[in-house]
């Protein structure tokens, strides 16, 4: 590794497995038990008040968060004492709140001392759980915003508030709705969970494996092929991952050292494929779970956010795979030889059954059920094609396998008419029908192992939508979001451009070391009404915030992403962040061109879609982006089948940022330009080859 790249365990704690000791069982169990628990409340096989749903999975990840961190930096026995004082003290808190949760109803507005002092511990907990999984960032802003509900009535005006009690504070902050039982909690309590285990059962199950041998199949042979695949399977490891840096640890163990072996400089390889591994948040149907939020924060259903992700994340892709062809042709990197790589079709033929959770999942979102729903069925379905593949293999060839598959597929189906019993009753069947059988037993125990390997990779993310709740209530008490979103409302009143700058400014800073999730949160609460007030759709201006949530963590000096792929490339992990940022050109400017032109989301309204008709407004903008994306390639890596000069790439640059532009005329001068690139292109490679 790098002398000066961090090491990986400083960005991701819990890259490591459950350690082998008797203390390490111990929390494996309390993993599992965590995600069966939320299994059970999300299948409604275990009915509880969403207050209470909320406390335990608050009280669960501190249980399992702080004794695991410290196992795994194999802290001494002081340390040990500590973690398991914390984790203890986060269950009596979820403990008191489902023993008083009727009292505590009652008496809201007027807490009692103990109420005070058990939210002081709830607090303290949250904050030093954040602080040990995510490092400083987000518990510092957190901590200033919960200050500033302290002590901001003292602040000279108009950023003042009127003054709150400290009880007030805690009991709005540590109760109820509106502190650290949020939105984001609720959010992460039921949806969230329930999707990273969906991925966690297909990952081991085997699509990692699927994804690459189809990728590696499709564009392996082509020219920088290697690259392509890192780009190809990281999307569709987005589909189903909602973690860019998990994306890096996981597709980036492959893709860097094959793109390594066939030329590509280490710093692209790693740049590649972390830009990749953060796209994979944009691509439905998970678009790492901030999609959820956003569904709920806006009050939409879950297809609307989707379908306002689906084009902006396929140019992102379609972005980063120009990019890596232009590298590959300005280095000569040719493709893999094709006999060598698996056949796609092959892979499709004997995988195809992993797909199927999958497409059902999409069908369902997109059908307008629940992501709670789809979800359930989505993780249902998962496991039983697990548990029913292993017991399929010990049953003879024909008849008796179709015959099995089909009751599987009735028993599945019947979940629609019948609910979740039949689907539960069938599960438990096959789970005994496995526990009988050698390889079934082996089967039992990879479920077993996703189970628990679900609840550790959820850890950060909740522990971050409980202490972000902290930010959000402080909102909602003080009305503190007013104060800055008037004065993004007093710039863009003589200039949108620069409101939208200083939104992607704040954005960026933001996530200097925090996750998407509370980035998207903490930006959206503060310029989402802002943007709004300045005419801009408010799902324009939600996924404006959440792309640049997720282009933090490729911009230095931060990078998370990058400095996940450092080791890995073995590379400094700016300089892969510089890589990164040239091949995700495009994630910055897709956001601005939907801002002004929302067709590009398809959204309505522009004046596009009011001159000409909204899908011939949409067709419009998404040649118009695909031109610049092009042209911003050329400019960057001064490569288009021959090197061209730098008069070439400065012209190709203007002709982009013009036609991202959409001012007046802007969009005619960008095509001129366009169309002057090209003929003197086109021109100088004749000359070339006469």
């Amino acid at each position: 590794m790098p002398k000066d790249a961090p090491d990986l365990g400083l960005h991701d704690p819990l890259a490591e497995s459950f350690p082998a000791t008797t203390e390490g069982r111990a929390l494996f169990w309390i993993a599992v038990l965590f995600s069966v628990f939320q299994i059970a409340t999300a299948a409604h096989l275990l009915d509880l008040s969403s207050q209470i749903v909320r406390a335990f999975h608050v009280g669960f990840l501190t249980l399992l968060g702080f004794p695991l961190l410290v196992a795994l930096k194999r802290k001494g026995v002081p340390f040990k004492a500590v973690a398991w004082a914390l984790a203890l003290s986060g269950v009596i808190v979820a403990l008191y709140q489902w023993w008083e949760y009727t009292p505590l109803i009652l008496r809201a507005g007027d807490p009692l001392p103990r109420d005070i002092f058990l939210g002081i511990v709830a607090l303290i907990t949250v904050f030093a759980a954040a602080w040990l999984l995510m490092g400083p960032a987000l518990p510092i802003i957190a901590g200033c915003f919960l200050a500033y509900c302290f002590w901001g009535e003292y602040l000279p005006s108009p950023l003042n508030h009127r003054g709150y009690d400290f009880s007030q504070v805690i009991d709005h902050m540590a109760y109820g709705t509106e502190g650290i039982y949020g939105i984001p909690t609720y959010v992460s309590s039921s949806y969230i969970f329930l999707f990273i285990l969906f991925g966690s059962f297909l990952e081991r199950a085997g699509m990692i494996r699927l994804f690459t041998d189809v990728s590696l199949g499709l564009v392996g042979h082509k020219q920088g092929g290697a690259a392509k695949v890192a780009v190809v399977s990281s999307g569709l490891m987005g589909t189903i991952s909602g973690s860019g840096v998990a994306n890096v640890v996981t597709t980036g163990q492959f893709t860097i050292p094959l793109m390594k072996s066939f030329g590509y400089r280490p710093a692209f390889a790693g740049g590649v494929e972390s830009t990749a591994s953060m796209g994979g948040q944009l691509m439905p149907p998970v678009m790492g779970a901030v999609a959820f939020i956003m569904a709920e924060t806006l009050g939409v259903e879950y297809v609307e956010v989707v379908k306002a992700a689906l084009i902006p994340a396929i140019l992102y892709f379609a972005s980063a795979f120009w990019m890596v062809h232009l590298e590959a042709g300005r280095h000569g990197l040719k493709g893999m030889a094709k006999a060598d790589l698996p056949s796609p079709i092959k892979a499709l033929k004997e995988n195809w059954y992993l797909i199927l959770p999958l497409g059902v999942l999409v069908y369902l979102l997109f059908s307008g059920f629940t992501p709670l729903f789809a979800g359930t069925i989505g993780l249902a379905l998962t496991v039983m094609l697990i548990l029913g593949g292993s017991i399929a293999l010990g049953l003879p060839n024909g008849v008796i396998r179709i015959i099995f598959w089909i009751g599987l597929g009735a028993i599945a189906a019947a979940f629609f008419e019948f609910g979740i019993m039949p689907v539960a009753v069938a599960i438990a069947a096959l789970i005994g029908w496995n526990a009988i059988s050698k390889g079934g037993r082996e089967t039992l125990a990879l479920c077993r192992d996703s189970l628990a390997e679900g609840a550790k990779t959820a850890l950060p993310v909740g522990i971050a939508c409980a202490l972000v709740g902290i930010i959000i209530g402080t909102m909602t008490l003080t009305g503190a979001a007013n104060t800055f979103g008037q004065f993004i409302v007093h710039v863009g009143e003589g200039s949108l451009f620069l409101s939208l700058i200083l939104t992607m400014i704040t954005c960026i800073i933001l996530g200097m070391g925090i996750p998407t999730i509370p980035n998207y949160i903490i930006t959206s609460s503060i310029a989402g009404p802002a943007l709004l007030e300045l005419g801009v759709p408010l799902i324009v201006s939600h996924m404006f915030v959440f792309y640049f949530g997720i282009l933090a963590d490729l911009t230095p000096p931060v990078a998370l992403a990058c400095f996940a792929a450092a080791p890995i490339a073995k590379e400094n992990g700016l300089k892969i962040s510089m890589e990164a940022i040239k091949v995700a050109a495009a994630g910055f400017v897709i956001p601005f061109m939907a801002v002004y032109t929302p067709t590009l989301m398809l959204q309505g309204g522009g004046p596009l879609a009011e001159a000409f008709g909204f899908w011939p407004g949409v067709a419009y903008i998404v040649v118009k982006t695909v031109i610049a994306i092009g042209l911003w390639g050329a400019a960057v890596i001064g490569w288009l089948g021959y090197p061209i000069n730098w008069p070439l790439r400065i012209l190709a640059a203007t002709a982009a940022v013009t036609l991202i532009a959409a001012l007046p005329l802007t969009d005619e001068a960008g095509f001129a330009m366009a169309a002057i690139f090209a003929g003197l292109v086109w021109r100088t490679r004749t000359a070339r080859r006469a």
